[in-house]
């Protein structure tokens, strides 16, 4: 029996991926959550075999929890599970220790597919997803320009950066400049869209 756990903030897409599961005679769903933070606790207390993670989810979004659950539970294999097919998100699933990555509106024995396969060892990407990827590269930030860029995208001013990161205000508006140049943005609003929309940040 594959020992599955659901992560997914949305309950009716929560409930509806268990009920596709759970016909499968060899899959059981043994645990489900709202929360990365939440995936990580239940996922220690039910050594699931297979973790499915949405990516967009309070508190540790799926990418920061299967981080986690990569370290902390060794053994449960992870697949991605979500309705934005970013190429960023597959780069940085994969980084966190994914065996996985599928979207939402993909048929339902895709997923089933998905999850046995992951069970068994294999790794499975989206096709269409993957040739995205290639064809994108891999996110052009540092970490750095990641860390400012997560943090003016709730409307923080440079001031507030500065202290969050424990930078100067100089240092800050060089980092928020090189990445509007990456991104190829006029202004910092556009870089953090446009960042968002190559699953950057």
């Amino acid at each position: 029996m594959i020992r599955v756990l659901l992560a997914d903030d949305q309950a009716m897409v929560r409930g509806a991926l268990a009920t596709v599961l759970d016909l499968e005679p060899d899959i059981e769903v043994v645990a489900q959550v709202g929360t990365g933070d939440d995936a990580v606790t239940s996922a220690r207390e039910q050594a699931p075999d297979v973790a499915l993670l949405d990516v967009q989810m309070p508190g540790k979004d799926g990418l920061e929890a299967a981080a986690e659950l990569h370290k902390l539970v060794p053994g449960c294999r992870i697949i991605i599970c979500t309705t934005f097919g970013r190429p960023g998100y597959l780069a940085r699933a994969m980084a966190a220790g994914a065996a996985g990555f599928v979207v939402k509106d993909s048929p339902p024995e895709q997923l089933v597919d998905a999850v046995r396969r992951v069970h068994s060892g294999l790794r499975v990407v989206d096709p269409a997803l993957a040739a995205e990827s290639l064809a994108t590269g891999a996110s052009p930030l540092t970490a750095r320009e990641h860390d400012v860029l997560r943090i003016v995208k709730d409307g923080s001013t440079v001031s507030d950066v500065a202290k969050a990161l424990h930078l100067s205000e100089g240092t800050v508006r060089n980092h928020l400049s090189s990445a509007i140049g990456k991104t190829g943005a006029r202004t910092r609003a556009e870089a953090v869209r446009l960042a968002e929309d190559r699953g950057w940040l």
